[in-house]
């Protein structure tokens, strides 16, 4: 017997990373020449020695750990992130508009499968994160797509020009993810007043913002005492304290949403992760040099991207910042298939401009993502010999 499966999930594509995983398959790699493994906006390196032994001990000693805890997250985290979001914005945050996830991901399908119904439309600006456009077609939500701007920044007045009956919300990603984009506050703020106008949410995920290039508040949207009635805020922990595995996000809304949500997260999860709501309070707590240590570092990683790409006057730097450089390639053949082949010609694994864009947009063929966070400058002096190296015509099939 066949099963019938929900055709909603054959409207979407397979996941990206593990497709690009594949390719590596039949690839051979030397000790003079390793995989420089590009393809992935994720820490793989362990948290800092202090953290992982909090967290043994809380294993070891904290029944709690071990237990299910608030469908909405531990009563101290929540807290934690409001106090401090409320100084850094320079807004008031509460508690109960602070819900804790089981990642970032998690917090984006929460959010958007309490905003949404089958036949809605959410605009996304493109190049978009592909898990968004992901969600949205399982859900029978139509992705609109917003075509960015000068410095892959999109315009609030080009978005204005989509919204229909039908649009439930605008999502943003900044720092972005695919581009690196840091979108100015200005334009945050035009969104925001865009949202509020027509009544709808603007949902921004801050995933990246430990690493943000920029002093001070990037945007100054938790000031508007109204912005519970038309703002979400997503957020995610497993950047700034290398916690991926433990799966720990947040959302920060109002409270009417956030008991909306409390609904989607104990069917799906009943409660995030106790260890990692720990690991994330006990960083909170006392990880703040340390997390300037780390960004200082991307932010070197960032310096050394721009000038490497200074060297390939061939190729054109779109975007840079947080974990990611997203270039223009000059060859012939699509990014799909440049990307391929580099895995043969060059020991690089990175994800083509493709798998960002509607199928029927083309200039995704000619742009590639590179999330540089995980190579140190030494092998992004690699990366760019490599890349030089490459015939004009591109790496060969």
């Amino acid at each position: 017997m066949t099963l019938k499966l929900n055709p909603n999930m054959a409207r979407t594509f397979a996941p990206p990373v593990m497709e690009a995983r594949r390719w590596l398959e039949n690839a051979t790699f030397t000790p003079e020449r390793p995989l420089l493994n590009i393809s992935q906006a994720a820490p793989v390196q362990p948290p800092p020695l202090a953290l992982r032994q909090a967290l043994a001990e809380a294993a070891l000693n904290q029944p709690q750990a071990h237990l299910y805890g608030p469908v909405l997250g531990m009563a101290e985290l929540r807290t934690q992130i409001a106090t401090r979001w409320s100084l850094a914005y320079q807004g008031q945050v509460n508690a109960d508009q602070v819900a804790i996830t089981q990642g970032c991901n998690q917090a984006f399908t929460a959010v958007l499968s309490c905003l949404t119904q089958a036949g809605d439309e959410i605009i996304l600006p493109t190049p978009w994160y592909f898990n968004h456009k992901m969600f949205l077609d399982m859900s029978n939500v139509t992705a609109v797509p917003l075509a960015v701007g000068a410095e892959m920044v999109p315009l609030a007045s080009d978005c204005a020009k989509l919204i229909t009956q039908r649009t439930k919300a605008i999502v943003l990603v900044t720092p972005n993810n695919p581009t690196g984009a840091e979108y100015p506050a200005q334009t945050l703020r035009a969104f925001a007043d865009l949202a509020k106008r027509h009544k709808i949410a603007l949902v921004v995920d801050e995933t990246y913002r430990d690493f943000d290039s920029r002093t001070g508040m990037p945007h100054e949207l938790f000031t508007d005492p109204d912005w519970p009635d038309y703002f979400v805020q997503l957020y995610s922990f497993s950047k700034a304290y290398r916690l991926t595995g433990h799966r720990v996000g947040a959302i920060v809304a109002s409270t009417a949403l956030l008991a909306q949500v409390e609904k989607y997260l104990d069917s799906v999860a009943i409660c995030p992760s106790q260890l990692g709501q720990i690991a994330a309070l006990w960083g909170m707590q006392n990880l703040d040099d340390w997390v300037a240590t780390e960004r200082h570092e991307i932010l070197a990683r960032r310096a050394a991207m721009i000038n490497g790409f200074k060297t390939l006057p061939d190729w054109t730097l779109l975007g840079c910042g947080a974990y990611f450089a997203y270039v223009e390639h000059p060859f012939k053949a699509p990014s799909d298939q440049v990307a391929k082949d580099l895995v043969q010609q060059a020991a690089v694994l990175l994800l083509p401009g493709t798998m960002f864009h509607p199928i029927q947009n083309t200039q995704g063929t000619r742009q590639l993502r590179i999330a540089f966070a995980n190579i140190d400058k030494s092998e992004i002096t690699e990366l760019f010999a490599r890349l030089a190296a490459l015939a004009p015509t591109g790496p060969k099939p």
